[in-house]
């Protein structure tokens, strides 16, 4: 930056999202974190949720000492009663809102004859259910604002594999609710899209490294090698921030009912 300079004037695409207000599920860790913290350097105001508190807390301190205006709030988005309050408190504090994030997931995948019907049931209220009520919950605000939505899914959505139930399943229905709704809330003015995430950084392969006790590079580097990615490695949480933003923001104002692929080339399907 230069001396006297801003971010602001720092940047070379301006996204407009300055002074907008975006509430950001799983925004702990990972993708949410990352997707935080691109928003917080446009200087949008971002409300942020997890289930676990001690990891949303340390997120909320990051994002506010790089100058953010944070709301964070332990959250499980699969409680309706709690989404109420996640909507409820963040229209509060801010006074508005403009954009939707369902971020919050994890992976869940089984054959199908080893999965029980309370994991099934678990992985829809999580990454379907949750998302239904919560653009349920945000649509009056996101009215006012003409506001965006947008809905993290994985490549298994269009492309699932053998032994990827429950999660490929519940990924393709929140791909059909992100059409959906770009047919009904067009009209509105409203946006609604959806990422599709492929072999990413994130916080379940930090998980996986720790278990098996390695060197998180050198664990990123060969499963980026080995897994037929035409780019020859994984993406960065950083590149899943950039292109959300940009989804959110009303330099994409005319782009809506889109899932884009976020995977080096890696998904059969375009």
């Amino acid at each position: 930056m230069s001396p006297g300079g801003t971010a602001r004037e720092e940047r070379a695409v301006d996204l407009e999202l300055e002074g907008k207000v975006v509430l950001v599920t799983g925004g702990s860790t990972g993708l949410g974190r990352a997707l935080a913290r691109r928003l917080v350097d446009e200087q949008a105001k971002v409300a942020i949720c997890a289930r676990g508190e001690e990891q949303l807390r340390a997120a909320a301190e990051e994002l506010r000492a790089a100058g953010g205006d944070v709301l964070d709030l332990v959250v499980d988005v699969s409680a309706p009663t709690e989404l109420a309050r996640l909507v409820g408190a963040t229209v509060e504090r801010f006074g508005r809102l403009d954009g939707l994030v369902n971020n919050a997931g994890r992976s869940a995948a089984k054959p199908v004859d080893a999965t029980t019907d309370a994991e099934w049931d678990e992985d829809l209220q999580l990454k379907l259910y949750a998302a239904v009520r919560l653009v349920r919950l945000a649509l009056p605000e996101l009215r006012k604002s003409r506001g965006a939505i947008l809905n993290v899914l994985a490549i298994a959505a269009k492309a699932p594999a053998g032994g990827s139930a429950p999660s490929s399943v519940s990924r393709a229905a929140g791909m059909a609710l992100t059409k959906a709704l770009s047919k009904e809330l067009g009209p509105e003015g409203i946006r609604v899209n959806a990422v599709l995430i492929g072999m990413v950084e994130s916080a379940q392969y930090e998980r996986m490294a720790a278990a098996a006790g390695r060197d998180l590079a050198d664990f990123y580097r060969e499963l980026g090698a080995g897994a037929g990615i035409p780019l020859g490695r994984m993406g960065r949480a950083e590149e899943f921030g950039d292109l959300a933003a940009y989804l959110l923001s009303p330099r994409a104002s005319y782009v809506t009912g889109v899932a884009v692929n976020l995977d080096g080339g890696l998904s059969a399907a375009v």
